[in-house]
């Protein structure tokens, strides 16, 4: 939720050329900017080192999987 609001906000961001999304499946959204790569283990992002290279900033938007909205 939180998650796709800032992707939204940077994409229609004119400032920020191109947003790099890593996430368990893809988002669905189609724009010139994004670039989405698929990753599962959210404790090791030692394979995707050289995406976060070249970046200025990152938000972080991890939600609990597997909660109910009432748990």
């Amino acid at each position: 939720m939180v998650g796709r609001g800032v992707l939204k906000e940077c994409l229609d961001e004119p400032r920020v050329e191109d947003v790099l999304v890593v996430g368990r499946r893809q988002s669905g959204e189609q724009n010139e900017k994004l670039r989405e790569v698929v990753h599962h283990d959210f404790f090791d992002y030692s394979p995707l080192s050289t995406e976060f290279e070249d970046r200025d900033t990152c938000f972080f938007c991890l939600a609990a999987r597997g909660r109910s909205p009432d748990s």
